[in-house]
């Protein structure tokens, strides 16, 4: 009986030592999403693509030996994907998450599925850094930069390496220039803005889970991406978009045109805090 107890206690605590996984996802580097109608709102279409990638990508992540995966439900207000048509095994996280990403956490790794590149790439499909309609440019220590590299230099801040992502091969090769290691699945190639080459789903879904199972390997090889602090992000609104009387008192920031603010931070995280603080 002794034998049988501490049996299970071993295999309890091997469970609670395999990795976990955080996978955020968007909807615009889905395979098939080339048009904005298609992701803005969310389509039916969107949902039930991008549900597909993310069961490939739990599914793969398990068979290369996860013991837990957490979705954020990133695109548009986490209005994407849903607890019914998730994988069993998974976990939704749905709504706004803190400055910290959830990084905080302390993950093994962490991994996009259905990511864009920043805005102004051309071939990127709907390229954008955060907002598409609000922001023109958004740099970090003055370096061009969009959703992979703040949330790659913020997971680095707790010491947690990005080893996957799937989009298009513009956001595979914006990976690539800071994570070189890192597991892509490019499920489509842009032509223009609003013109891909796209595979199929059932395609796409093959190559992530091949991504996804790969990438376990690599955690222990792959080196969080750390951006050194003090730290500069600067962001550029559209020109229908001028900054907001007493943009000047903001904590932290500095105007530097009527479209552009900077804000200085220790390390990205206080300048992300001060940036969210509108």
């Amino acid at each position: 009986m002794r034998l049988f107890a501490t049996l299970l206690l071993l295999a309890a605590t091997a469970a609670a030592q395999k990795p976990t996984i955080f996978i955020i996802t968007d909807g615009e580097g889905v395979a098939g999403m080339c048009r904005q109608d298609q992701v803005e709102p969310p389509s039916q279409e969107l949902k039930q693509a991008l549900t597909g990638e993310v069961n490939a990508a739990v599914d793969g992540f398990l068979e290369g030996g996860a013991g837990e995966v957490i979705i954020w439900d990133g695109h548009d207000g986490s209005q994407t994907l849903s607890a019914l048509t998730i994988h069993p095994k998974a976990k939704l996280v749905i709504g706004a998450i803190p400055a910290t990403m959830l990084m905080d956490r302390h993950f093994s790794a962490v991994a996009y599925i259905g990511q864009h590149s920043k805005a102004d790439i051309r071939g990127g499909i709907m390229a954008h850094s955060y907002s598409s309609l609000g922001i023109q440019n958004m740099l970090l220590n003055g370096k061009p930069v969009g959703e992979i590299d703040v949330i790659a230099a913020m997971a680095g801040l707790y010491n947690t390496p990005v080893i996957m992502l799937s989009g298009d091969k513009a956001a595979a090769d914006e990976l690539h220039e800071i994570v070189p290691q890192a597991e892509t699945a490019v499920v489509k190639e842009g032509l223009a803005r609003y013109t891909c080459i796209s595979l199929s789903a059932e395609a796409a879904r093959a190559a992530i889970h091949g991504a996804a199972r790969r990438s376990m390997a690599k955690i222990g090889s792959i080196k969080p991406y750390t951006v050194p602090g003090p730290v500069t992000l600067q962001i550029e609104y559209t020109t229908r978009n001028s900054l907001p009387l007493d943009s000047e008192s903001r904590p932290g920031a500095e105007v530097v045109d009527d479209r552009t603010i900077r804000f200085h931070g220790k390390d990205i995280l206080e300048a992300w805090r001060l940036y969210r603080a509108r």
